[in-house]
């Protein structure tokens, strides 16, 4: 079986499972706020603390703004999670809220992690610890024990990397 679709079809029984495993806080933006950019900039602040006004080409150009000031924070996937519970889509919601909650993970470690969970590259023991990082050490408890339930599947699957 092709390796991605076999990755797809994992993630898709592992994101099944935790539907519901994570309750979304009550809507406080909504659909009506969006886009969020024109109705609300005030909320939204960049990583580095940058509001939407001091992001500007201009700066960009002029070397006053690096790729850094551009990164989104968690309150603002928050606000966007809010929107999509809003109108129904939880599962994004949800997925929102995963990436929220993965921010704090470096880009290498997060690459480090994403090819860890291609079958056949780790134990199931290499992959609960990788769990227990992101829980423990970034906070990341929905993205930590959704990589354990994943080394569960990969397990039952005979898809993890023989010991």
């Amino acid at each position: 079986m092709d390796q991605e679709l076999l990755v797809r079809q994992i993630m898709q029984e592992v994101l099944k499972n935790m539907q519901g495993a994570q309750a979304a806080p009550a809507a406080t933006v909504t659909a009506a706020d969006y886009p969020l950019g024109e109705k609300m900039p005030e909320k939204i602040k960049s990583a580095s603390g940058k509001t939407l006004d001091e992001l500007t080409l201009d700066k960009v150009i002029s070397g006053e703004l690096t790729a850094a000031d551009f990164r989104i924070t968690k309150e603002t996937l928050e606000l966007q999670a809010q929107v999509a519970d809003s109108v129904g889509r939880k599962t994004f919601g949800m997925n929102l809220r995963r990436a929220g909650e993965l921010i704090p993970v470096p880009d290498a470690r997060l690459l480090e992690i994403y090819n860890a969970l291609r079958p056949y590259r780790s134990t199931k023991a290499e992959l609960y610890a990788i769990g227990d990082e992101l829980i423990n050490q970034y906070g990341a408890t929905v993205s930590g024990n959704f990589v354990k339930e994943a080394a569960d599947v990969y397990e039952k699957r005979g898809r993890l990397k023989k010991a």
